[in-house]
C-alpha cells in the first residue's frame, strides 16, 4: 500500500498478558519485585566495584559496565509493562515505539559484545596469565567497552531507521508487551521485504560476530585448562569461567529462542513468557549469578556490610 494514500497510525496497542485476565495485579506485584531486585542487584554491583579496591581489575570493570547495561535494558521495558498491567488501554505512541526499538536493540547488542569482551578477558587471564596486566591495559579495556556501545548504537540506529521507513496504516495491535522489530514488520502496510532482509542481516552480523568471539575464546580456554597438570589449577580456572558461561548461556539461549523465528505478530504464550525471561528476568539474574558464584564479590559485599556495621556503632 502506498504510504501517501493512507493515514499513519499514531499509536500501537499491546495485548500484554490478556491470557491471564484474573492475574493482572499478581503479575504486577511479581514483576515489580523482579524490577526492584534488578535495580538493587545491578546498582549494588556497580557500587561494590567502584568502592572496593580489590575489584579494580579488568574482569570487574567489564562486569560493572554489564550491570549498567542490564539496568538500562530492564528499564526500557519493565516500567511501561508495569503501568500497562494496571491500565485498561495498553498503548504506546508511534515515536515511543520507535524509541523503544532503538534502545532495546542498542542495549541488547551492547550486552552481546560486553559478554564477548568478558570472554576475551578470561581467555587472556587463563591462556596468557603472565601477559594479562600488559595486554588488558586500562586503555584497551576502555576501548573494548566503547566499541561495545558503538556496536549497540549502530544496531539500534539501523533497526529504528528501518522501522521509520515503513508505513503503518492498518492493524496496530502488537501481540506482546513491548515494541519488537518482528511484529512491527508484520504489521507494516508497505513492502517490508527489503527492510526485513537489511535488519536481519545487521542483527545476525552483530550476533554472529559476538558469539564467534565467545565461542573461540572458550575453545582456547578449555584447551588450556585440559593441559593443566594441577587439579587445583583446573578447579580455579573453571570457577573463574562458570559465572560468565552461565550468563552467556542464559542470554544467548533466550535470544536464539525469540529471534530465530519467521517474521510474525502471532506469538504463542510460551514465546511471550520467553520474552519476559529475556527482557525482565535475565537482567535480574546476572548480578545474582556473579554475586553467588564469585568469592571475590561475596568477600567485597561482606567488607561493605562490616564497614556499615562499624560505622553505625561508631555513630
Amino acid at each position: 500500500m502506498d504510504g501517501g494514500n493512507c493515514t499513519q497510525v499514531t499509536e500501537f496497542l499491546f495485548t500484554g498478558f490478556r491470557e491471564h485476565p484474573g492475574f493482572q495485579v499478581t503479575l504486577f506485584v511479581l514483576f515489580l519485585l523482579i524490577y526492584v531486585i534488578t535495580l538493587m542487584g545491578n546498582l549494588g554491583m556497580v557500587f561494590l566495584i567502584r568502592t572496593d579496591a580489590r575489584l579494580k581489575i579488568p574482569m570487574y570493570y567489564f562486569l560493572g559496565n554489564l550491570a549498567v547495561v542490564d539496568f538500562c535494558f530492564s528499564t526500557v521495558v519493565t516500567p511501561n509493562m508495569l503501568a500497562d498491567l494496571l491500565a485498561d488501554k495498553k498503548a504506546i505512541s508511534y515515536s515511543g515505539c520507535v524509541a523503544q526499538v532503538f534502545l532495546l536493540c542498542f542495549f541488547g547488542v551492547a550486552e552481546c559484545f560486553l559478554l564477548a569482551t568478558m570472554a576475551y578477558d578470561r581467555y587472556v587471564a587463563i591462556c596468557a596469565p603472565l601477559m594479562y596486566t600488559v595486554t588488558m591495559s586500562p586503555r584497551l579495556c576502555a576501548q573494548l567497552v566503547i566499541g561495545s556501545l558503538i556496536a549497540g548504537w549502530l544496531n539500534g540506529m539501523a533497526q529504528a531507521t528501518g522501522i521509520l521507513q515503513l508505513t503503518f496504516c492498518g492493524p496496530n495491535v502488537i501481540n506482546l508487551f513491548f515494541c519488537d522489530v518482528s511484529p512491527l514488520l508484520s504489521l507494516s502496510t508497505s513492502d517490508a521485504t527489503i527492510s526485513h532482509i537489511v535488519l536481519l542481516t545487521v542483527a545476525i552480523g552483530f550476533g554472529m560476530c559476538s558469539s564467534f568471539i565467545v565461542l573461540t575464546s572458550y575453545i582456547f580456554i578449555l584447551s588450556a585448562i585440559l593441559r593443566m597438570h594441577s587439579t587445583e589449577g583446573k578447579r580455579k580456572a573453571f570457577n573463574t569461567c562458570t559465572s560468565h558461561l552461565t550468563v552467556v548461556s542464559i542470554f544467548y539461549g533466550t535470544c536464539l529462542f525469540i529471534h530465530v523465528k519467521p517474521r510474525t505478530n502471532d506469538r504463542h504464550p510460551e514465546d511471550k513468557w520467553a520474552s519476559v525471561f529475556y527482557t525482565v528476568v535475565t537482567p535480574m539474574l546476572n548480578p545474582l549469578i556473579y554475586s553467588l558464584r564469585n568469592k571475590e564479590v561475596k568477600d567485597a559485599l561482606k567488607r561493605v556490610i562490616s564497614r556499615t556495621k562499624i560505622s553505625s556503632i561508631t555513630n
